[in-house]
């Protein structure tokens, strides 16, 4: 390719591109941790665009460079429009833009939903491995969407000796149609729709929120086995006293203490962040344990970095150049501009 040229991928070339490659993805994500906690990163706060009287649907837009040996920027512009689902269509959408951190200069533009989705089920599985979920096999998932299938995906990586499923979803629909994917998927997991969460919370060590929730509703893990790990994805389902009650490791506390988050109404509610222990960067680097209780429950809130994006559409991009995939648009950035005068002149 030359300067000029830009490369496109597709849905579907990600798609191909990233089968296969859970372990490179979980890397990618680790590394990326691991050089946010050491200052290699920038790390602008995201950038919500809601609409105004309709409170669910909302764009995202995620600006980040990652420093290192990927050396790269770029954005991420993810669209969350819930009702999709309803009309047969998923409920994120996403494109991002890496440029380079030599020339600025734009160098391709991949379609980002997968990204977003792996990213986050990658470091989701990661931070379950760190708090010692090896040897877990039971695992209860909270909301039967994508990014939840994602997380299995990466936990039969991380966390191998799993073998049992409990699922929960507000619409049974959901759950019934997630059972029959992960049986096809991943036919040696037993899986099992319950009625409430309870059930989860009561058998599950290993817990995954990924929900549509704009409100905390979770009022107590007290009922969980000793030492439940809770991956906190989605960010709205812990009431304040559940938080102050656990063990809590972030991504970026900056970040997460933002937009009506649990964490951030815990802020607000007691005017300091002391319940945030740690970042997951910080576990990674060997700065701060995994655990400071056994038999505690650990809750890990990762508000989501474009870091991580960055991270994974690097991995897909380089595997695009090594196989000639995508598309590429010729002379997409115009001549230089001093060039283009002398043209002109002459």
């Amino acid at each position: 390719m030359r300067d000029q040229d830009l490369l496109v991928l597709s849905g579907n070339a990600v798609l191909e591109l990233l089968a296969g490659q859970e372990f490179a993805v979980l890397d990618a994500v680790s590394n990326a941790y691991r050089l946010h906690g050491k200052g290699e990163t920038s790390l602008p706060h995201s950038t919500f665009l809601n609409f105004p009287d309709d409170p669910a649907n909302r764009i995202i837009a995620l600006p980040a460079y990652l420093g290192g040996e990927v050396d790269t920027a770029g954005v991420k512009w993810i669209a969350s429009f819930p009702a999709n689902v309803q009309d047969g269509l998923d409920r994120a959408s996403a494109v991002m833009i890496l440029n380079s951190a030599t020339s600025g200069r734009p160098k391709a533009i991949l379609e980002s939903s997968i990204i977003s989705a792996r990213r986050t089920a990658a470091s989701a599985a990661l931070a379950a491995q760190l708090f010692g979920c090896k040897k877990t096999t039971v695992a209860g998932l909270v909301g039967c969407g994508l990014i939840n299938f994602e997380i299995v995906r990466f936990l039969l990586k991380t966390c191998p000796e799993i073998r049992k499923l409990l699922l929960f979803d507000l619409n049974p629909k959901s759950a019934l149609f997630f059972k029959n994917l992960c049986l096809e998927t991943f036919p040696t997991l037993q899986t099992e729709v319950v009625s409430d969460c309870n059930a989860i919370f009561e058998n599950a060590p290993l817990i995954s929120f990924a929900t549509t929730a704009r409100k905390p509703h979770v009022q107590s893990l007290k009922m969980c086995p000793p030492g439940t790990v809770v991956l906190h994805v989605s960010l709205r389902d812990l009431m304040p006293e559940v938080i102050l009650a656990s063990d809590n490791v972030v991504d970026d506390i900056d970040h997460v203490c933002r937009s009506q988050t649990s964490v951030h109404l815990t802020e607000q509610q007691e005017g300091n962040r002391k319940f945030i222990r740690c970042h997951l960067a910080d576990i990674l680097n060997g700065t701060a344990a995994p655990r400071v209780d056994e038999k505690g429950v650990v809750v890990f809130n990762p508000f989501g970095l474009g870091i991580l994006d960055i991270a994974v559409a690097e991995l897909v991009l380089s595997r695009a150049q090594e196989k000639g995939c995508g598309s590429v648009i010729r002379s997409f950035l115009p001549d230089p501009w001093r060039q283009s005068c002398r043209v002109a002149a002459v």
